[in-house]
């Protein structure tokens, strides 16, 4: 069997620096396009501190329409990601964000409750795909032992909306409040989602369809790419690639229920954390969105070293399995002391670096098992399951929030999720997925 690490003996490219090359073609812009679409995502939570007393939202109110995001992006994911693979990435890609950016501008018009649905609905169609897109897309770049640092670097996107989005909306919504007569979170939505309309058109100039039309790669690297490719599929024992068997298979299933345990949190932090802040005391908007911030800074370092160990150690599971440990000990914690905002913002913290950091080692699974068109089936109907968790937590969180005026039910749930997924991720076989 063919070694994916070694090169032919003909071999006369250096794989190491052509891979480097690679990365640098296409990792940092498809990152900022991953940072743009999570912030016209998840940059409502903060918007909510202003938007939800002008729209009359209560909290139950709130967590629908958001939730409502993740109706539509269930719906579309698994279309949207077979239609990526025929017309390919570059013109799918570009109409994904070009969509996705016009309506999340749009949501300044939003004036009542209903239309505040539909516009939440309406972006979750339209961002349907991006991510098991991206994700299907690298497979026809790297091999699978390259994939978990690629990964992680490619969603350092994630966190870095966070990092970079909180400070930069509450400043927006702080300082361009009333201006023309605007509110500050309407020129949120404008300002956040018309970059994402940019980055869309780029992607037809900068993103190539796969190896074989990178016209920056010649001939012999062409080649050896395809090569190593080759070879790494050739060790994928027992892998599928119609698209019944991306469909129907229950490891698939077994990833949407763990992806499902890792977005239950991460949306609850997302969305939720800058109302958290506030109950604990802060009320200065500005300073919220600099305090929801901290997580994210705590998630890119997390993401960037656990995608490297798992690749040095190839090991997958255990890689998922301690940080979910200590990201439900966090969430539970953090019930504790939800009047201490020091403690709250460290506690989230590290539920945050510990939940996202554990991510680019999730994605780098369902390739391991499943090729071609059951690859992006499969990458597409794992990510349709697991975001029916952008609805059930968000609907809890203000469910529990409304009710009982605390989100310590919610998080207990959130916890005991991530322990339950540990028993999923343990019966993935370790010989399949350890690549």
């Amino acid at each position: 069997m063919t070694d994916a690490h070694a090169q032919p003996a003909t071999a006369t490219v250096d794989m190491a620096a052509l891979y480097r090359r690679i990365t640098w073609r296409l990792i940092p812009f498809l990152c900022l396009c991953y940072l743009a679409a999570y912030l016209d995502r998840i940059n409502v939570g903060l918007a909510r501190l202003q938007m939800s007393s002008d729209l009359q939202l209560s909290d139950a109110a709130f967590g629908l329409g958001a939730g409502l995001f993740f109706v539509g992006y269930i719906l579309f994911e698994v279309p949207s990601n077979l239609i990526l693979q025929r017309v390919g990435a570059r013109v799918w890609i570009a109409r994904i964000m070009i969509s996705w950016g016009l309506l999340s501008a749009a949501t300044l018009l939003v004036q009542t409750p209903t239309q505040f649905y539909w516009v939440r609905f309406l972006l979750g169609v339209a961002e349907a795909g991006f991510l098991p897109g991206v994700l299907f897309y690298l497979t026809r770049w790297y091999p699978s032992w390259r994939r978990g640092r690629i990964i992680a670097l490619f969603m350092l996107g994630l966190p870095l909306s966070s990092l970079i989005g909180g400070p930069l909306s509450g400043w927006i919504m702080t300082h361009f409040d009333r201006l023309h007569g605007l509110r500050g979170w309407q020129w949120m939505f404008l300002l956040e989602g018309l970059p994402s309309v940019v980055l869309g058109v780029m992607t037809l100039w900068l993103l190539p369809d796969g190896v074989m039309q990178a016209k920056w790669l010649n001939g012999e690297e062409k080649r050896q790419i395809t090569q190593e490719l080759a070879a790494d599929q050739q060790q994928a024992t027992g892998s599928k690639s119609r698209l019944r068997d991306g469909l129907l298979n229950i490891r698939v299933l077994m990833l949407g229920g763990i992806d499902f345990s890792i977005l239950l949190s991460a949306y609850a932090i997302g969305f939720w954390l800058p109302t958290l802040i506030k109950n604990a005391g802060v009320s200065d908007i500005g300073l919220i969105g600099w305090l929801t911030a901290i997580p994210g800074l705590a998630a890119v370092l997390a993401m960037l070293l656990i995608g490297y160990s798992s690749d040095r150690l190839r090991e997958r599971r255990w890689h998922i399995i301690v940080p979910f440990i200590v990201a439900a000990t966090a969430l539970a914690a953090s019930t504790f002391f939800s009047g201490s905002v020091a403690v709250t913002v460290l506690l989230f913290a590290v539920a945050q670096a510990m939940v996202i950091g554990a991510v680019p080692v999730f994605f780098s699974l369902p390739a391991t098992f499943l090729q071609g068109t059951a690859a992006a089936a499969g990458f597409a109907l794992a990510c349709s399951l697991a975001n029916i968790a952008g609805l059930v937590s968000n609907s809890i969180m203000g469910l529990a929030l409304d009710l009982t005026g605390s989100s310590s039910g919610a998080l207990w749930f959130f916890a005991a999720c991530l322990l339950l997924s540990c028993l999923l991720v343990i019966a993935l076989p370790a010989k399949l997925v350890n690549r």
